[in-house]
């Protein structure tokens, strides 16, 4: 969720209903009048910034049957006691969608770093400390983990993530029909990254902990949005989402620099990270492929699907990423041969492990 500002919005029937809802909050009065579009992201949800009668500004979500607010309500209840800065809920309306929410502002990382995406005419040292910020509320949520509060993330859901990417990354997108041979080396170099995964320690997992989702604030960095799918999984899954954000790429030896600061740090916090950082490296790279392999098929799908067209100007990134990433492991050179022969391209095989 990315709280910038988008078109404006024609008014609709739950845009009606939301004015009507808002107008019953009596400990929360606001300006209805001043309703207008705060943003929209990739799934149904979508949010209005409106002003407090009081001063200030509120958010409003405006969430359809199909996107249940509850995660929401729960999830940012236990983040908020761990100390993240989340937003508050300050009315609710579970059945129908609605919440009123504090406003965290409308600067997210992203647009602080960089709006077109990448780290050019951004400051690394300016970067340094909203980085070191993020990796300190990440620390934190970590160490306040415990099994049986959020559902596991488990090897048949990080396996659904995956087949995103054939389905709709292969077959949607590059119209590929995969030969029995070429899905038995998918299926292997997935049984190689989920190997890696699964044996990873588990901790409370964001799951979208990148630039779109950090908002910058005046104290308390980051503001977390976007919560309501965290699941309990791979330690190493929230880092990577981060330092290997799809929205803006930075120089690998400054992600191998706050990777190796992120390490340090929970290892002082007493989290089980890998005890050599070459170790750890390699779980931060294998998690990262089963999430970029997943992003592929999330942003073909987001194209193909519900029409958002604008996602595929991401892919570009998210596939260096991925070749990246596969070149450098022997079990996961198939991927690039598969990449490399349905996009016509060359393989260059450089082994690290």
């Amino acid at each position: 969720m990315s709280l910038s500002l988008s078109a404006p919005v024609l008014p609709d029937l739950r845009q009606t209903q939301i004015v009507e809802w808002l107008t019953t909050i009596s400990d929360h009065p606001t300006l209805t009048a001043t309703l207008r579009p705060a943003s929209a992201d990739a799934s149904f949800r979508r949010y209005f910034r409106i002003d407090a009668a009081t001063g200030g500004t509120l958010i409003v979500t405006d969430a359809p049957p199909q996107e249940d607010v509850r995660p929401f309500i729960e999830i940012g209840a236990l983040f908020g006691n761990i100390g993240l800065s989340v937003p508050t809920v300050l009315a609710q309306d579970v059945e129908r969608g609605f919440l009123l929410l504090s406003d965290l502002g409308s600067t997210t990382y992203l647009q602080q770093l960089g709006s077109e995406g990448s780290s050019e005419g951004s400051s690394v040292d300016s970067a340094h400390k909203l980085y070191m910020e993020a990796i300190d509320a990440l620390v934190l949520l970590q160490t306040k983990s415990q099994p049986d509060v959020l559902a596991e993330y488990d090897r048949a859901f990080l396996l659904r993530e995956l087949q995103i990417f054939p389905e709709w990354y292969l077959g949607k997108h590059l119209k590929a029909t995969l030969s029995d041979q070429q899905s038995a080396d998918l299926n292997k170099v997935f049984d190689a990254i989920l190997a890696n995964n699964l044996a990873q320690p588990q901790v409370f997992t964001h799951r979208d902990y990148h630039s779109r989702n950090l908002m910058v604030l005046p104290d308390g960095n980051p503001g977390v949005l976007d919560f309501q799918g965290a699941l309990y999984g791979p330690i190493s899954y929230d880092i990577v989402s981060l330092l290997r954000d799809v929205y803006i790429q930075w120089d690998e030896a400054q992600v191998l620099d706050w990777m190796i600061r992120y390490w340090e740090r929970a290892k002082r916090a007493g989290l089980p990270v890998a005890p050599d950082i070459d170790t750890f490296y390699r779980d931060f790279e294998y998690m990262g492929l089963q999430r970029h392999l997943k992003i592929l098929g999330l942003f073909a799908r987001l194209n193909h699907r519900d029409g958002k067209e604008a996602y595929l100007n991401d892919i570009p990134v998210v596939l260096d990423y991925v070749r990246k990433t596969a070149l450098r492991y022997r079990e996961l050179i198939p991927l690039v041969r598969l990449l490399d022969k349905l996009e016509d391209k060359t393989v260059q095989v450089g082994y690290t492990f």
